[in-house]
Formats: structure tokens, C-alpha cells, sequence
């Protein structure tokens, strides 16, 4: 028996926003991920689109501190005097004037108060969190996956969602890497077992209809 691959489908959908936080997004931060800014715009279109058609925004904030943690082992950063994404670190950076929470998700696509804030302690977004009892709450089937970075916490989270059952959608567009070979050779791997890679406009567009495309 053969089974058919999924289509999006946004009345079983959520968005999840992976790790877009001032530590690294911004200009000068210390896992500064730069081609991620370049993906903002599309992020938070869908964002919006999500919003209107009362589908759940969830965003992940990758968390390390107060002590060093395994995460340090291969992100030095995340160790003092550093303290990437340690709650409560300030830091200036070179696309803002004012000091910034470097933990903080940034300020283009801030959460509302009533959206879920999954703060996490490794690379992957369903691990130990809250995250599943969220989708299964609001009976979401797929997620559909922007954010940071591609071949680390986007990937992980992505084969965590697949091994739990869910449908995972990937928006190439809405998805960066410090790497261009890794970050294709991942959406290229996933897409090969894992999960469905689109762009954010074909999720937009499925939005917008309310049908599955």
C-alpha cells in the first residue's frame, strides 16, 4: 500500500518560529547568524497571515546559562564572558542603538501575549518542553518551520516533530545559516525524508484560501 504525501493543509496547521533572537540575528551578535535578518520579512508575513486566519504562533527561544552546559561544548559563546542567550544578558549591537535582552526574540516579530514561548535547552524544539502537549492542545497536525539555524535547531526540531507524528513543513525562505552549502544540503535531506519544503508565499497563499493546496 502506498501513502500519498501530505499537502499543506491550514486548518491543521500552527506556525513555530525557531530561535529568531537578538543573540542571533542582530548585527554583531555573538552567534550572529546573518543571513537571517535577510529572512525576517518573510518570517512575519506569515506570521501575520498565521494571526488572521486564528491559526497558533509559537515561538522557541534558545536558552543557555545560568551555569555552562553542555551547549558551550561546541558554541563557546554560550559560555562567560559571552553568555549567548542567558536570560537577563544585555548587549549592544551594531543595527541598534539601544541595549537589547539578548535572549529575547526580536523586535520585528515580537509575540503577543497570548502566543506560547517554548524557552528550550538544546538544539531541538520538542525535547524535554512543553511543545507537543501546546500542538496536541490546539489539535494541530502540521507544523509549518521558519527560523534559525538551518542544520542545527531548525533540522533537529524538524526530525523531532516527524518522529512524534506531526507533518513538518519547512519554508526554505524563512529558514537561514551561517553555512550555504549546509543550509541547502538540509533543506535537501529533509525534504528527502523528514518533511515538506515550500516557500512562505505558497503557505501565505494556503492561508489565505483556507484550503488545503
Amino acid at each position: 500500500m502506498s501513502v500519498a504525501p501530505f499537502t499543506l493543509d491550514p486548518s491543521a496547521a500552527a506556525l513555530l518560529v525557531v530561535d529568531l533572537q537578538n543573540d542571533f540575528v542582530r548585527s554583531g551578535a555573538p552567534q550572529e547568524v546573518p543571513s537571517a535578518r535577510a529572512t525576517l520579512a518573510a518570517v512575519a508575513a506569515l506570521r501575520d497571515a498565521a494571526r488572521t486566519a486564528n491559526r497558533p504562533v509559537i515561538f522557541t527561544r534558545y536558552t543557555a546559562g545560568p551555569e555552562v552546559t553542555h551547549l558551550a561544548w561546541f558554541s563557546p559563546e554560550c559560555a562567560p564572558p559571552l553568555r549567548s542567550c542567558w536570560r537577563g544578558v544585555q548587549r549592544t549591537y551594531g543595527d541598534r542603538s539601544a541595549a537589547l535582552m539578548g535572549h529575547d526574540v526580536v523586535d520585528e516579530l515580537t509575540p503577543r501575549a497570548d502566543e506560547t514561548v517554548v524557552d528550550k535547552y538544546g538544539y531541538g524544539s520538542f525535547h524535554d518542553t512543553e511543545l507537543t502537549d501546546v500542538l496536541r492542545a490546539r489539535h494541530v497536525r502540521q507544523v509549518w518551520v521558519v527560523g534559525t539555524v538551518t542544520q542545527i535547531c531548525v533540522e533537529e526540531t524538524v526530525r523531532e516533530g516527524y518522529r512524534r507524528g506531526f507533518e513538518m513543513v519547512v519554508a526554505a525562505d524563512g529558514v537561514s545559516s551561517f553555512d550555504d552549502a549546509m543550509h541547502d544540503a538540509t533543506l535537501r535531506n529533509l525534504a528527502h525524508k523528514f518533511a515538506l519544503v515550500t516557500d512562505t508565499a505558497t503557505m501565505r497563499a494556503a492561508l489565505g484560501s483556507g484550503a488545503p493546496m
